[in-house]
């Protein structure tokens, strides 16, 4: 085989891999096991590794799906005119047939290395972000709520994955998920507006503007931080996870409230962007840390 064959090769893998969205996988990855540590129950190292893979094989067919869906308003972006889609790398059946054959291997994975809840809960997250989140996001900002939901699901599959029920442990790990999205993608919003709006896509900051993005912005994170709290009165985590969670959601809220009051602008909603990614990592750390060991 030639060095250009095998290049070529290499780069259509490497395109493939980008359709799933590794470092939104990463995330998935992370989240999920923090689930499976933090759940009551025994694991087996099969279980582990079935579930992490299978939870972001099932997250990267949704993501590839979308890649199909978006390939038109991914053009007009910064971000995402370079993917292979709108860039012309790649045919969009090959996105299309690639993400239905991820789905199909992921979720029996799921079904048989973990449990049929577990892949139900995948199906959701998969369907919910494909079917609702993706097509809403050229007609409405409420989008926003609907993909939080399928973003928030990993940790709740990991928690499930141990324990075969959905109860209190796992629906606040699904809530903290939840509520931090939002901030989370309005400050994405604010910083990249005229970029959502070349794409034809609805944000908060364009169908409202930017003083409601920055308020709504600060309520959801009224509403996180006493959230995270919880895993504390329900003995999943310790002492040290509750300082942690109280510093890191304090700082949050400071710099939310920062940029409600001053009115601030692009960097400061970059800022809040970047600052949300350490948030998450930093409260996700404490909680694994803190748990007191698994089971």
């Amino acid at each position: 085989m030639s060095a250009r064959a095998v290049s070529h090769q290499s780069s259509f893998a490497s395109d493939l891999l980008s359709l799933t969205k590794p470092r939104l996988s990463g995330l998935v990855i992370a989240t999920t096991a923090g689930g499976m540590w933090l759940a009551p129950g025994e694991l087996t190292v099969a279980r582990i590794l079935v579930t992490l893979l299978a939870t972001s094989a099932t997250v990267g067919a949704a993501n590839a799906l979308n890649c199909y869906w978006e390939r038109h308003s991914d053009r007009f972006m910064a971000r995402t005119r370079n993917r292979p889609l709108p860039s012309g790398r790649m045919e969009p059946v090959v996105a299309l047939v690639f993400g239905l054959g991820l789905a199909a291997v992921a979720l029996p994975a799921l079904a048989l290395g973990a449990n049929l809840l577990t892949a139900g809960l995948g199906l959701m997250a998969l369907l919910s972000y494909v079917l609702a989140y993706t097509p809403l996001k050229a007609r409405t900002s409420t989008a926003m709520l609907v993909g939080a939901v399928p973003g928030a699901l990993p940790p709740l599959m990991g928690w499930t994955a141990v324990t075969g029920q959905i109860d209190a442990g796992g629906y606040v790990l699904f809530a903290i998920l939840f509520l931090w999205q939002i901030p989370h993608f309005i400050a994405i919003a604010l910083f990249r507006k005229d970029e959502y709006a070349a794409a034809g896509l609805k944000s908060v900051p364009l169908e409202r503007g930017d003083d409601s993005s920055r308020l709504q912005l600060v309520l959801y994170l009224v509403a996180l931080v006493p959230m995270t709290l919880l895993p504390f009165q329900l003995r999943i985590a310790g002492g040290w996870y509750l300082a942690v969670a109280v510093v890191l959601g304090l700082s949050f809220l400071g710099l939310g409230a920062l940029g409600l009051f001053r009115q601030l602008g692009r960097t400061w909603a970059r800022q809040t962007f970047l600052f949300s990614l350490l948030y998450l990592a930093g409260l996700f750390a404490a909680l694994m840390l803190d748990s007191g060991g698994h089971g």
